[in-house]
């Protein structure tokens, strides 16, 4: 099946490049005094950002062009979908995935497996387009036709894959919205 991001990952870092570390190591409560999991991290663009916050960063991501690059930027690149994560369970303390989980298999899955490897009092920072707004629309039409796999959910839709134990919060801001969760 042809892999739209090996095809864009020698470009991806300068076409959408990392502009939000003080929102993001705030959110995301950093520094930690452990590991950091950049699900669906790609080239390593935000794991790059926020390696001196974190014990170690680890990108897990599906595209062998997208670990390539993280790898030649020395960080840790572990080839698994986001839906069977090869990590125990209660790992991380914190977690990150950046405009990535529209473009996974099975949103669900993703999520309990995100939860399943967060540690009790954890963080996980989600941050996607806010499908809701216009253009956005038009970026998830422009993906569908490019034949991607991506389905974008609206903040509420991806706060309901939680479990009920889940302190969650959204924040909005122009064409994205984070989901903070605590374990």
């Amino acid at each position: 099946m042809f892999d739209h991001f090996d095809l864009l990952a020698p470009l991806y870092d300068r076409a959408i490049p990392f502009a939000r570390l003080d929102w993001m190591l705030k959110a995301a409560r950093l520094p930690v005094d452990g590991l950091l999991l950049d699900a669906g991290g790609g080239t390593g663009r935000v794991a790059t950002a926020l390696r001196p916050y974190a014990r170690d960063v680890v990108v897990a991501d599906v595209s062998p062009g997208m670990l390539s690059q993280a790898r030649a930027k020395r960080l840790t690149g572990v080839r698994a979908p986001s839906e069977r994560l090869p990590f125990p369970d209660a790992v991380f303390p914190r977690i990150i995935m950046v405009d990535a989980l529209h473009h996974v298999l099975d949103q669900r899955q993703t999520i309990a497996e995100l939860w399943r490897v967060l540690q009790p009092g954890g963080c996980l920072v989600i941050e996607e387009p806010d499908i809701r707004r216009l253009v956005v629309k038009f970026v998830a039409v422009v993906e569908k036709l490019a034949l991607m796999r991506s389905h974008f959910l609206s903040p509420p839709q991806i706060v309901a894959l939680f479990p009920p134990q889940a302190r969650v919060q959204v924040q909005v801001e122009g064409y994205n919205a984070w989901v903070i969760v605590e374990k």
